[in-house]
């Protein structure tokens, strides 16, 4: 198997499509509320222009400007407004070639933003979950232009792409912007490990430059039995060391994340019907059948075997 960055790895161990469903238009006073999505969906939204408040279900708020995206990988409740507290002017909806349109009529601040989801199929979702931030808000612009980074500059093109798809009559729009919309995905990711966006999880580790050896080596042979003391020296750090840093940065210790790793695998080779769970087993690390049928379903909620009904049936 050849060697991969993590993220590259975990983007084929789940692959995660897109889809760009509509672009607000809004003055103010406008809010919108967003019910919890669907397991599996993970909502999105790109601002092109203007400003808004997003407000999650604690009460909490963050301020956003152009040139932010929001991702909610837990798929939770939120409210987008313009933080006037002003009552909400009526919306109307109209489709166009590629993409429907919601707008009012409001004579305030212009607000221009994508909204979609991302999609990812069971039991992947959990582990998305998981690992990522309920809310991750990642800024592409920066005021001072020394501080923009090459993904920054990347991410903000693809916006422009999007941007300019979503406006205009093309053929092919539709699938250009699901694409874009996949890409975006794994952009947004890049640019929050890079930074600060996330507090703890898979990005806040990556994060940590001394720490992406392990991150890498344990995405790229999950099969192996790594030890503690073979990670910490893949880091050049003390046992002592790298188990901090995995209960500081992810919550979690490294066999945590290995092992689910591991069983992400697992569920994707069970769904095929010519693969025994004998040899799945194998694949992904185990020597012991009884061992890896525990793991499975205290990760996964199933065991092996109702898992693969449950993927052939869908």
């Amino acid at each position: 198997m050849s060697s991969l960055d993590w993220l590259s790895r975990l983007l084929v161990m789940i692959p995660v499509s897109g889809q760009l469903e509509v672009r607000c238009a809004y003055g103010a006073p406008w809010r919108v509320a967003y019910e919890r999505a669907e397991p599996g969906e993970m909502p999105y939204h790109v601002l092109l222009g203007g400003s808004a408040v997003l407000e999650s279900p604690d009460g909490a708020t963050q301020h956003l400007d152009a040139g932010d995206i929001v991702l909610l990988p837990h798929g939770s409740q939120h409210v987008l407004h313009d933080g006037s507290g002003a009552r909400p002017l009526p919306v109307r909806t109209r489709a166009v070639f590629n993409v429907d349109v919601s707008e009012n009529r409001g004579k305030g601040e212009r607000l221009d933003m994508l909204c979609g989801r991302f999609l990812l199929a069971p039991p992947h979702d959990r582990l998305m979950r998981h690992y990522l931030p309920a809310i991750l808000v990642v800024r592409t612009s920066a005021h001072d232009a020394s501080q923009q980074n090459a993904t920054s500059l990347q991410l903000a093109s693809l916006v422009g792409l999007m941007r300019a798809e979503s406006g205009s009559y093309t053929l092919g729009g539709h699938a250009m912007l699901n694409a874009l919309s996949a890409a975006l995905f794994a952009l947004t990711l890049r640019m929050a490990s890079e930074s600060d966006a996330a507090d703890v999880g898979l990005l806040a580790l990556a994060g940590h430059p001394r720490l992406a050896p392990a991150l890498t080596a344990m995405f790229n042979e999950p099969a192996h039995a790594w030890t503690l003391p073979e990670l910490a020296q893949l880091c050049n750090m003390s046992r002592a060391t790298l188990v901090r840093h995995f209960r500081d940065k992810v919550g979690c210790s490294a066999n945590d994340l290995l092992t689910d790793i591991r069983m992400t695998l697992a569920a994707n080779e069970l769904k095929k019907p010519a693969t025994s769970t004998e040899t799945v087993a194998e694949v992904v690390g185990y020597q012991s059948l009884a061992a890896f049928r525990r793991a499975f379903t205290q990760r996964m909620g199933m065991t092996p075997g109702e898992w693969r009904r449950t993927a052939q049936a869908m």
